[in-house]
């Protein structure tokens, strides 16, 4: 009697326990790789392998939350400090492991919820208030705007008045047409 196999859990299926440990196995094998090819590239500097074997193991430790070095957040920081190196190592020389980690943090983070029908619709309709101040707010630029322009020609007319009024200082007003 043969057993059907089991489905396999997704990152999005799968408990954040379980993600974490997925991503825990991924560097695992990412890290056991990379080293193995660093050694093969250059065995007379085996600092490079043990670089990358020191991120790749706090990497795992981060993931599985069993830091030993560091507060145990996802961040790059909190992973040169747990990998007992400094950022730069990771940040110029292994970006590879660090854009590796910022996947694996990103991926086992949780999607993003669905808005309800009541929330999209206090989003529709703060966009639609938005829009009618905004409109309201040009209007009134436009205004201010005229204003000033009125403004602007009585202050001139207003000189000019005083200008024409003489040695005395005394503005005669000339009667205005009949109504």
């Amino acid at each position: 009697m043969t057993q059907a196999p089991q489905p396999q859990a997704t990152a999005e299926t799968a408990p954040v326990d379980e993600r974490g440990h997925g991503a825990a196995a991924i560097t695992e094998t990412v890290g056991a790789v990379l080293a193995h090819t660093a050694d093969a590239a250059n065995p007379h500097s085996p600092a490079d392998a043990a670089e990358i074997r020191a991120i790749t193991d706090a990497m795992v430790r981060l993931f599985v939350g069993a830091p030993l070095r560091s507060d145990g957040q996802l961040t790059v920081k909190s992973l040169a400090e747990e990998a007992g190196l400094r950022r730069n190592k990771l940040t110029h020389k292994h970006t590879g492991l660090k854009d590796l980690f910022y996947a694996l943090t990103k991926a086992q983070q949780s999607p993003p919820r669905v808005f309800t029908d009541k929330e999209r619709d206090a989003s529709d309709q703060r966009k639609k208030d938005l829009e009618r101040v905004r409109a309201e707010r040009d209007s009134l630029r436009t205004k201010i705007q005229q204003l000033a322009r009125i403004v602007h020609v009585l202050e001139i007319e207003n000189h000019q008045l005083r200008e024409s009024a003489g040695a005395d200082g005394v503005v005669r007003i000339f009667p205005g047409p009949r109504r």
